[in-house]
C-alpha cells in the first residue's frame, strides 16, 4: 500500500526538519507540507527535506488538510501536525494494524499515556466534554476526538461529507468515519510541544462544541 503524509504547517522552523526525517523510514512516502503563509523558515527547511510544499494562504486547520488530502495519491493517508508532538515511529506498526483489522481509520488517542508536561488538565476535561458531548448525540464513544494524528485509506474519505474548515475538523471527520465504515483508536504518547501552540483553549473549545450541534441538526 502506497503512503501519503499530509502536514499543515505555520511557522513549524524549529520541529518541520526532525518530522519529515523521521518520516523517511516510511520510503516510498510522498510528504506534502501545507504551508499557511508561515513567515520563518518552515518552507525551506520542508523542500530541502524533500517534501512537496502546498500552498494554502486561506486560514483555517481544516481548511489546510483538504487541501493537501486532495493532493495525495496513497492508499494510506497519514495526517498530523508538525510541531513534533506526534509520535512517526509507530506510522508502519499503525498502517499494519489497520490492515490486519480490515479497518477504514485509525485515530491516535493522546488520552491514555497522556502525562502533566503533554496535556494539560484544562484541556483534558474540555476534551471530555466533546467526546460526551459526540456520545450523547451520535451514540458513538471516542477516548479522544480532539486528536489530531489519523491514518486512514483514502477511499473512506471520498466519501466524507460536511466536513469543517476550522478545528472542528478534528472531530468531523472521526464521526464521518465511524459513519461510513470502521474507526479504532489506538493510544499513543503525546510529546511536549516546541513551538507556540495555534489552539486557542475557550474560542475552539467553545466553537467545537457549537460545531457538533450543528453537524447533528445538517445530518
Amino acid at each position: 500500500m502506497s503512503i501519503s503524509v499530509v502536514i499543515p504547517t505555520m511557522n513549524e522552523e524549529k520541529t518541520i526538519g526532525d518530522v519529515i526525517k523521521s518520516l523517511q523510514y516510511l520510503n516510498p512516502v510522498e510528504v506534502f507540507v501545507v504551508d499557511t503563509n508561515s513567515t520563518d523558515r518552515t518552507r525551506e527547511i520542508a523542500e530541502s527535506m524533500g517534501a512537496t510544499i502546498v500552498d494554502e494562504p486561506r486560514r483555517g486547520y481544516g481548511r489546510a488538510y483538504k487541501t493537501g488530502i486532495m493532493k495525495c495519491t496513497g492508499d494510506i493517508v497519514v495526517c498530523l501536525d508538525g510541531d513534533g508532538t506526534y509520535p512517526c515511529n509507530v506510522i508502519k506498526p499503525l498502517i499494519e494494524i489497520l490492515d490486519a483489522n480490515q479497518v477504514d481509520f485509525i485515530s491516535c488517542d493522546r488520552m491514555t499515556l497522556r502525562s502533566q508536561n503533554s496535556y494539560t488538565n484544562l484541556h483534558l476535561i474540555g476534551n471530555k466534554i466533546l467526546n460526551f458531548s459526540i456520545s450523547v448525540l451520535y451514540g458513538y464513544r471516542l477516548f479522544d476526538s480532539q486528536s489530531g494524528m489519523w491514518i486512514f485509506r483514502r477511499e473512506i474519505y471520498k466519501k466524507m461529507s460536511e466536513l469543517s474548515d476550522g478545528m472542528s475538523f478534528s472531530q468531523e471527520i472521526k464521526i464521518e468515519a465511524l459513519r461510513r465504515g470502521t474507526l479504532i483508536e489506538v493510544p499513543v504518547r503525546y510529546g511536549i510541544r516546541l513551538s507556540k501552540p495555534k489552539l486557542n483553549t475557550w474560542g475552539d473549545g467553545f466553537s467545537n462544541l457549537f460545531g457538533l450541534f450543528t453537524k447533528y441538526v445538517r445530518r
